[in-house]
C-alpha cells in the first residue's frame, strides 16, 4: 500500500476507535488522545486524577475496543511482588510425584490497570519495572516473556495522600507520559448522568485486535525523523537539566533533576503518533511540542523553592519551549 494511503487508513481508524471510546466516555478528549498516543507508540501511561472522573472505565473502555486481555490490579499497601508477577506453587501428579509449576500473576495480560498505583509499598512498585521495560518477569531465577502488546495503564489520585508511597523516579521514568483527568464541563456532567442512571449503560465495541494493533505500532515507528528534529527533541531534554546551555533561567532556579533520556525518546515516539495522526510520513518539529508537556510532567522534579512559588512542570515545559529555539544556533 501507498505509504500516504497508509497514513489515511491510520487516520480512519483512530476515528473509529474515537468513535466507540466516546460511546461509553463524555468528553474528555485530550485525555483520550494522550492515552491512544501512549498504546499507538509502545509507551505505558500514567493518569492523575480525583476520584469519580472515569479513568478506570476510561481503561475498561479501550480494553473492549482493541479486544484485548484485560487485568486490574488493585495496589494496596499489603500487596506483594507475587500479587502481580506470579509464584510457584507445589503441585503433585497422578502418580503422587511434587514439583513446582509457575502460576501467573495479572501482569500477564495485554493491557493491564495499576489502579491506585502509588498506595503499594516501593518494594511491590519495584515488581513492575521488569515487565514495563523488558516485557518480562523472573521469577526464582526464570524468565517469562509478556505476551505483545502489553500496555500498563496507571491510575493515582493526586489529593488522597494518606497511605501513599511516591513512586520511584525509575519507575516514573518507564511511563511514556504522565495525562491530568480534568473535571467534565455542566454540559458534559449533565450527559454523564443521562447515560449512567438508566437501566441500561452503554458499552463499546471492538474495532481492531491486538494484531493489527501492532501493525499500526510498526507503521508509527516507521515514521522519518530527520537529525534536525531530533536535535531539537535531545535539546528540549537538555534544557529541563539545570546548568545546561540550553537552560533557561527558571529551570536553573526551580529544578532538580531534569529529564533522562528516556525522555528524548518518549519526545519521538509520541511525535511520531501526532505526525501519522496528521497525514504525515515524517516527524516535524510541532510533533515533538504536542508531546513535550505530557512527556515531560512526571520526569522534572521540582525544587522546594519552586513549589512554594506554585511553578508546575508544565509551566516549565511552557518556558522550555519559548527558550529552546526549534534550530540550533551555529
Amino acid at each position: 500500500m501507498d505509504p500516504l494511503e497508509r497514513a489515511k487508513e491510520f487516520k480512519q481508524r483512530y476515528d473509529a476507535l474515537r468513535a466507540q471510546i466516546g460511546a461509553v466516555i463524555v468528553g474528555q478528549d485530550k485525555l483520550v488522545e494522550g492515552v491512544l498516543c501512549a498504546i499507538f507508540a509502545g509507551g505505558h501511561c500514567l493518569l492523575e486524577g480525583v476520584p469519580g472522573l472515569g479513568k478506570t472505565q476510561l481503561i475498561r473502555t479501550l480494553a473492549d475496543v482493541f479486544g484485548l486481555d484485560f487485568s486490574r490490579i488493585q495496589f494496596t499497601p499489603d500487596l506483594m511482588p507475587a500479587d502481580v508477577v506470579g509464584t510457584n506453587i507445589i503441585t503433585e501428579d497422578d502418580q503422587g510425584r511434587r514439583s513446582y509449576t509457575f502460576r501467573r500473576g495479572p501482569i500477564f495480560a495485554n493491557m493491564v490497570l495499576a489502579d491506585e498505583i502509588n498506595r503499594a509499598t516501593p518494594k511491590t512498585q519495584s515488581a513492575m519495572l521488569e515487565a514495563m521495560q523488558e516485557r518480562s518477569v523472573t521469577v526464582w531465577g526464570e524468565t517469562y516473556k509478556l505476551a505483545p502488546p502489553m500496555f500498563v495503564l496507571a491510575t493515582q489520585n493526586p489529593i488522597e495522600m494518606e497511605g501513599t508511597y511516591p513512586l520511584p523516579e525509575a519507575q516514573l521514568d518507564r511511563f511514556l507520559m504522565k495525562l491530568i483527568v480534568e473535571m467534565p464541563t455542566r454540559e458534559q456532567l449533565s450527559e454523564i448522568i443521562l447515560r449512567t442512571t438508566g437501566s441500561k449503560f452503554p458499552t463499546a465495541e471492538r474495532v481492531m485486535d491486538g494484531e493489527e494493533l501492532l501493525a499500526w505500532q510498526a507503521t508509527v515507528a516507521d515514521v522519518v525523523a530527520a537529525p534536525h528534529v531530533l536535535d531539537f527533541a535531545a535539546r528540549l531534554v537538555l534544557a529541563t537539566h539545570p546548568g545546561q546551555p540550553e537552560a533557561p533561567d527558571s529551570v536553573n532556579e526551580h529544578v532538580r533533576h531534569g529529564a533522562s533520556p528516556r525522555a528524548a525518546q518518549a519526545l519521538a515516539r509520541a511525535g511520531k503518533f501526532f505526525a501519522l495522526l496528521d497525514g504525515r510520513l515524517n516527524l516535524s518539529f510541532r510533533d515533538i511540542k504536542l508531546a513535550a508537556r505530557p512527556v515531560f510532567r512526571h520526569r522534572v522534579l521540582l525544587t522546594y523553592q519552586a513549589q512554594a512559588d506554585n511553578v508546575t512542570p508544565d509551566s516549565l515545559a511552557e518556558q522550555i519551549l519559548a527558550h529552546v529555539p526549534e534550530t540550533a544556533q551555529a
